[in-house]
C-alpha cells in the first residue's frame, strides 16, 4: 500500500475561505465517484460553511473529558477503520485535547497518509513554526498552535486561498466569520488592515518560494538547462574592480522596472587563490548589493565565462550585466575577453548587457608579486650560495685531478643553482645560473679560457643548462611562495573564523576584541575612535594597551570604518597584505560597539516601559481597587453620622464591622503596593535568622476565614534561615490567593498547607482545588498587577504573588507553581535548611504529602 497524498489549503488569516474550499473539493471528488468522508471539520457557526457539510459523510468524533469539560476530537481509529479514499481534516495545526492518540492533529494526518488515505487539510500562514516570531512582531499575538514547516512543504499540493484585506474585513463586519459580540474587538485588533496586508504578503511569498522549489526540482529531474523566464533574475558579474558599483546600480535600475525582480551579484575567484581583486572594493560592493536588496555570491572557477554562465543558469537567471573590458587594445591578442565570450555562449535564453564605465580600456593591471619574505639572513645566504658556490665549485674542478666531463660538470653547477633557489629564492638562483653558465663556457667548454664555443653540441648543452637552471629555480621559488601564501591564508582563515564565531556566539566584549587585535598584530596599543561629524573632534570609544591614541593621524596604522569611525594602532607599520584581516577586525569592532549601545538602549527602554506599565497599572488600581474599600468606609461613616435614621445597636455594630473590614482591606492593598515599591527599588534587606516553620506559618493564617485552611507542619522539620517578617507576608499572600480561587465546596474548598524536607531544602506546599492555571500562564501570574481568569475587580490589585516571590527570592528561596493532580494549583515555596541542622529523615506525613501532591 502506497502513501497517501496530502493537499493543503493555505490562508493568510481566519475567514478567507479555506474550509469552504476544502469542502467544495470534497463535493467535487464525490461527483467524480471518489470515496470521500469528513474526518474532522469545524464550521465555527458559519452558516455557509455548515451548508457545505450537507451531502458529505461525517465520521463520528471521539469524546474526551478534560478538567470536567467534554471535548470532541477526530477519531483516528474510526477513520482508519472506515478507510475512505479521501479524508477531509480541518485545522492541521490544531493541538489535541490531553488524552488523545497524538498531541497534534498533523500527527493524526501523518497516520492517515501512512495508511494510504489521501488527506485534504487547511492551515493559516501564522501557524507555520518558522514564522512564529515574524507573526508575533506584526500582530502582537504569539501563536501557540504551530505545525512544522517541513510537514507543509512535503504536501503534494499547496493551494493559496487568497482574499484582499478589505474584502475580509467586510466579511467580518457582515458577521460571516465571528459572532457579533467579537466583531468590533477583532476588527480593531488582529484584523487591522496593516496586519492582514502583512500576513497576506507572508503567505504569497511563502507560496512563491514553494513554487520556486517545485520549479527547480522539475528542472533538475528533467535535466533542463535553459532558462525559464518566470520572473526577472539579474546576475551582475563583478571583478573586484572599481566599475563594480556602477554595474550594481545599473542592475538595480533594471530590476526596479519589473515587480519581483531579483539581483544576484557574483564574484568568481580562481581556485589557486591568486587574484587582482581588491578586498576592500569587494566589501564595498557587497554592502551596496545588500543595501539594494540583492544577494552576493562568491564562486570558485578557473574558466570565468563558463563558471558565470553555469551560475546564471543554475539560479534560472534571465539577464547578465557585465562591464566593458578594462583591457588595453593590445591585450586582446590573448583572447576576446569575458564579456564577449559570455555574450557568444549565453544562447537565446539569457540577455547579456555590457555596461560602459569610466575604467574602460585603462588596463586591468597585474597583481603585485609578493616575495616569499624569507628573512634577511636566508636571502644573504642565498646570494652567497648563488655567487660564491659556482666560483668555489669551478675552483675545485680546475684543480682536481679527475676529468668528469662537461655533462657531469653541468649537473654539479645545476645542483648549486637549485641550492641557491632553496635557500634564497628566485633572484639568487638566476644569478647562480648566469654565473655558472659563464664559468662553464670559460673553463670547461673548448676552446678553454675563451667565451666562445667551438662545438655546436656544447652550445646546445649550455643553453639547456641555463634553461633547466632557470626553470628549476622558478619552480622552487614558486613552491616557497605558495607555501608562505598557504600559511598566511590559513592564519587569516583562523582569524576570520574567530570573528565569525564571535558574531554567532553573540560575544559583545569590545575590550576583548581590541586586545585580540593587539596580540594578533603585535601592536602596542589599539583604540576605536569616533566622532559625530567631520568637524567634531575624535573621541576614544574603547582602547587597550598603554597610552591609546586620540587621533587617527597619530597612528602607525589606521583603518577607517564608515565616515566617522576609525581603528587606530600604534607600535609598527603593517604590510599592505595585513590590512584585509585588520579591516575585518575593524568592522567587527564597530558592530560590537553598535550592539553594546543598542543593548544599553534596549535595557533602558525596557526599564522605562516596565516603569510606565507599573505606573499605568498603579493608577488603574488606585482609581478602582483602592477606592472600593474607601467608598465602603465613607458610606458606613456617613450612615452612622446621619441624624435621620435611628440605628439599632446591631446595625451600628454591623456598620462598624464594615468600616473595620474596609480599613483592613485598604491596609492590605497599601501594604502590597509599598512592598512592591520596595522590591522595584531594591531596598528590601532581609534580617536572616534561624526559625522553625511552625512559628511562622500559623501566624500567616490569621487573616483567612476559619475552616478554609488545613495545616500540616511536622515538628521534625529542620530549622530554616529566613526573615520571619518577610516569610510571614509571603505565606499569607500565597494562602490568601489560594483561598480566593478555591471552590465553595466544604471538601474541595479547603486549602492544604503542608511542609516536608527534600535533601538540604525545606518545601512548603499550598494546595488548592481551584480552576488551575495552564502551563503558558504559570510565569505570568507572578508578574505585578496580574489577575488570572475572572477574578473580581475588588479582589485586589494583583500584587500578592509578585510580592511573595520577591520576598522569597530575597531570602535565597524559590516560589513556583505546579498543577494539582485532579485539578487546581499548588504553590511550592522552597527554603534552605539552616546550617548546623542536618536534614531530618522524611516523616511519614511528608512522604504521604509528596506521594499525593508531587
Amino acid at each position: 500500500m502506497g502513501r497517501g497524498k496530502l493537499r493543503i489549503y493555505l490562508g493568510a488569516a481566519p475567514g478567507v475561505g479555506k474550509t469552504y474550499a476544502m469542502l467544495s473539493e470534497g463535493h467535487r471528488r464525490i461527483e467524480r465517484g471518489t470515496d470521500c468522508a469528513v474526518g474532522f471539520v469545524e464550521h465555527h457557526g458559519r452558516p455557509r460553511t455548515e451548508v457545505m457539510l450537507h451531502g458529505l459523510e461525517q465520521i463520528a468524533r471521539k469524546e474526551l473529558t478534560h478538567r470536567g469539560a467534554v471535548f470532541t476530537e477526530m477519531d483516528v481509529d474510526a477513520v482508519l477503520a472506515r478507510h475512505p479514499d479521501v479524508a477531509l481534516v480541518d485545522e492541521l495545526a490544531h493541538t489535541n485535547v490531553p488524552g488523545s492518540r497524538n498531541a497534534k492533529r498533523w500527527q493524526d494526518v501523518e497516520e492517515l497518509l501512512a495508511a494510504g488515505i489521501d488527506v485534504v487539510s487547511t492551515v493559516n500562514i501564522q501557524h507555520l513554526e518558522s514564522l512564529g516570531d515574524v507573526v508575533e512582531s506584526i500582530t502582537g499575538v504569539r501563536q501557540r498552535e504551530t505545525v512544522p514547516d517541513e510537514v507543509v512543504r512535503r504536501a503534494d499540493q499547496i493551494e493559496l486561498v487568497d482574499m484582499s484585506p478589505q474584502a475580509l474585513r467586510r466579511r467580518m463586519a457582515h458577521g460571516n466569520i465571528y459572532k457579533p459580540d467579537r466583531i468590533d474587538a477583532s476588527l480593531s485588533n488582529y484584523f487591522r488592515p496593516g496586519n492582514l496586508t502583512a500576513l497576506r504578503e507572508l503567505a504569497l511569498l511563502w507560496v512563491a518560494d514553494r513554487v520556486d522549489e517545485y520549479l527547480q526540482q522539475y528542472r533538475g529531474e528533467h535535466n533542463i538547462r535553459t532558462t525559464w523566464q518566470a520572473r526577472e533574475r539579474i546576475v551582475v558579474g563583478l571583478t573586484g574592480g572599481p566599475e563594480g558599483r556602477t554595474l550594481v546600480r545599473r542592475a538595480a535600475r533594471m530590476a526596479a522596472k519589473g515587480a519581483g525582480s531579483e539581483i544576484l551579484a557574483v564574484y568568481i575567484a580562481r581556485s589557486d587563490g591568486l587574484t587582482a581583486a581588491s578586498p576592500k572594493e569587494l566589501a564595498l560592493q557587497r554592502t551596496l548589493v545588500e543595501d539594494l536588496g540583492g544577494t552576493f555570491h562568491h564562486v570558485i572557477g578557473d574558466d570565468i565565462p563558463a563558471a558565470l554562465l553555469e551560475f546564471a543558469r543554475g539560479v534560472n537567471a534571465t539577464q547578465i550585466v557585465l562591464g566593458s573590458s578594462r583591457r588595453k587594445t593590445w591585450q586582446y591578442i590573448f583572447g576576446p575577453g569575458v564579456g564577449m565570450t559570455v555574450a557568444r555562449e549565453s544562447g537565446p535564453d539569457l540577455d547579456v548587457h555590457i555596461v560602459t564605465h569610466e575604467e574602460v580600456a585603462k588596463g586591468r593591471g597585474l597583481p603585485v608579486t609578493r616575495g616569499a619574505r624569507l628573512g634577511r639572513s636566508r636571502i644573504i645566504w642565498g646570494w652567497l650560495v648563488g655567487v660564491a658556490g659556482p666560483a668555489l665549485l669551478a675552483l675545485a674542478l680546475i684543480h682536481g685531478e679527475a676529468d668528469l666531463g662537461l655533462a657531469n660538470d653541468m649537473l654539479l653547477f645545476l645542483s648549486v643553482t637549485v641550492a641557491a633557489a632553496l635557500v634564497g629564492g628566485l633572484l639568487p638562483a638566476l644569478a647562480s645560473a648566469a654565473f655558472g653558465s659563464l664559468l662553464l663556457n670559460y673553463y670547461f667548454t673548448p676552446p678553454l679560457h675563451l667565451f666562445t664555443v667551438a662545438d655546436p653540441k656544447n652550445i646546445v648543452a649550455i643553453v639547456i643548462f641555463v634553461g633547466v637552471a632557470v626553470s628549476v629555480a622558478s619552480v622552487v621559488d614558486l613552491a616557497a611562495r605558495r607555501t608562505h601564501q598557504a600559511a598566511r591564508l590559513r592564519a587569516e582563515s583562523e582569524i576570520l573564523s574567530f570573528l565569525a564565531g564571535s558574531v554567532l556566539r553573540g560575544e559583545d566584549s569590545l575590550d576583548a576584541l581590541l586586545d585580540r587585535v593587539r596580540e594578533t598584530f603585535a601592536m602596542d596599543s589599539v583604540a576605536l575612535l569616533e566622532r559625530a561629524s567631520d568637524v567634531e573632534p575624535w573621541t576614544c570609544a574603547a582602547g587597550v594597551g598603554p597610552h591609546p591614541l586620540e587621533r587617527p593621524e597619530d597612528a602607525d596604522v589606521d583603518v577607517p570604518v564608515g565616515d566617522h569611525m576609525a581603528l587606530a594602532l600604534s607600535g609598527r607599520v603593517l604590510p599592505a597584505e595585513d590590512r584585509r584581516v585588520l579591516a575585518a577586525f575593524a568592522a567587527q569592532a564597530a558592530v560590537v560597539l553598535d550592539r553594546q549601545r543598542l543593548q544599553s538602549e534596549a535595557d533602558q527602554a525596557r526599564t522605562l516601559a516596565e516603569g510606565n506599565r507599573i505606573r499605568t497599572a498603579l493608577l488603574a488600581a488606585v482609581s478602582h481597587d483602592l477606592r472600593t474599600p474607601l467608598a465602603g468606609i465613607k458610606a458606613a461613616v456617613s450612615s452612622l453620622r446621619s441624624d435621620d435614621v435611628a440605628w439599632s445597636e446591631e446595625d451600628q455594630a454591623e456598620l462598624l464591622a464594615g468600616i473595620e473590614e474596609g480599613a483592613d482591606r485598604l491596609d492590605h492593598l497599601v501594604g502590597n503596593l509599598l512592598d512592591m515599591s520596595r522590591l522595584q527599588t531594591g531596598t528590601v534587606t532581609p534580617l536572616m535568622r534561624e526559625i522553625d516553620l511552625d512559628e511562622v506559618v500559623p501566624m500567616a493564617l490569621v487573616g483567612v476565614p476559619d475552616g478554609s485552611v488545613d495545616l500540616d507542619i511536622p515538628e521534625s522539620l529542620p530549622m530554616v534561615t529566613v526573615d520571619k517578617g518577610l516569610l510571614e507576608r509571603a505565606v499569607a499572600n500565597i494562602v490568601e490567593n489560594a483561598v480566593k480561587y478555591s471552590p465553595e465546596d466544604e471538601t474541595d474548598g479547603v486549602v492544604l498547607v503542608s511542609a516536608s524536607t527534600l535533601g538540604d531544602r525545606v518545601e512548603v506546599r499550598v494546595v488548592d482545588r481551584g480552576p488551575g492555571v495552564p502551563d503558558s500562564a504559570k510565569d505570568r501570574i507572578f508578574a505585578p498587577f496580574q489577575r488570572y481568569g475572572d477574578a473580581p475587580r475588588g479582589a485586589g490589585v494583583g500584587l500578592g504573588l509578585a510580592v511573595a516571590r520577591g520576598f522569597v527570592e530575597a531570602m535565597n528561596g524559590t516560589l513556583t507553581a505546579e498543577d494539582t493532580p485532579g485539578g487546581g494549583l499548588t504553590m511550592v515555596l522552597t527554603l534552605t535548611a539552616a546550617p548546623g541542622h542536618p536534614p531530618a529523615a522524611p516523616t511519614s506525613s511528608a512522604i504521604a504529602q509528596r506521594g499525593r501532591y508531587a
